[in-house]
């Protein structure tokens, strides 16, 4: 794999590092709470072979394992081999979409100093409502998934996914540290509680 290659997968984890925008969100199986609250041990599912290599690659892969090893770990989860029996296993999932934003601004639109503008009234003195004008915005959106799989059944139990606005202008101590933040605020909903009734 080329190094500009991996430079692109990496701005997944960059872009999803550098936004201070993170939004993150849980969904699971209310019906496995029971077996879920029970895992105490964990294996990683293997990378979907014929992946798009700009995203899933060894750098963007080191990066998500190490922060999910670390906050499982943290809670006492046992990380064992893949060929070695678990309670569930964990996947991640990764995108890059490239996304179009329009606002449209009125000349008048904010606070502007005018005396002979009354914001109560509306611009009466200048017989109308300003000139809309649209703006453009191209960006591209990051998504991180992360599956949780029952063993024993083979279903997905749980899924986490965090979404940002990529950006290239971050370094790799921010990425990290912010990419730690996503997972810890999809993994803070880990194990789920029961829904009350």
């Amino acid at each position: 794999m080329t190094f500009r290659l991996r430079l692109a997968g990496a701005l997944l984890v960059l872009g999803l590092a550098s936004c201070s925008t993170l939004k993150t969100s849980t969904n699971y199986d209310p019906n496995a709470v029971q077996e879920i609250s029970s895992y105490h041990t964990y294996s990683w599912l293997p990378v979907k072979e014929g992946a798009d290599p700009n995203v899933y690659n060894p750098i963007i892969q080191a990066r998500v394992e190490g922060a999910v090893d670390h906050d499982l770990q943290s809670r006492g989860y046992k990380k064992v081999d893949p060929s070695e029996q678990s309670d569930f296993k964990i996947g991640w999932h990764g995108a890059i979409n490239h996304k179009v934003d329009v606002d449209y601004v009125n000349s008048y639109y904010g606070y502007g100093w005018d005396p002979w503008y009354d914001p109560f009234y509306g611009p009466v003195a200048y017989g109308g409502t300003g000139v809309t004008t649209p703006v453009v915005r191209e960006y591209r959106q990051g998504t991180l998934i992360l599956d949780i799989v029952d063993t024993a059944s083979n279903k997905l139990v749980w899924r986490g996914t965090a979404q940002a606005e990529l950006s290239e202008k971050t370094d790799a101590n921010k990425s990290q540290k912010l990419i730690n933040q996503a997972v810890n605020e999809m993994l803070g909903k880990f194990p789920p509680e029961p829904k009350k009734q």
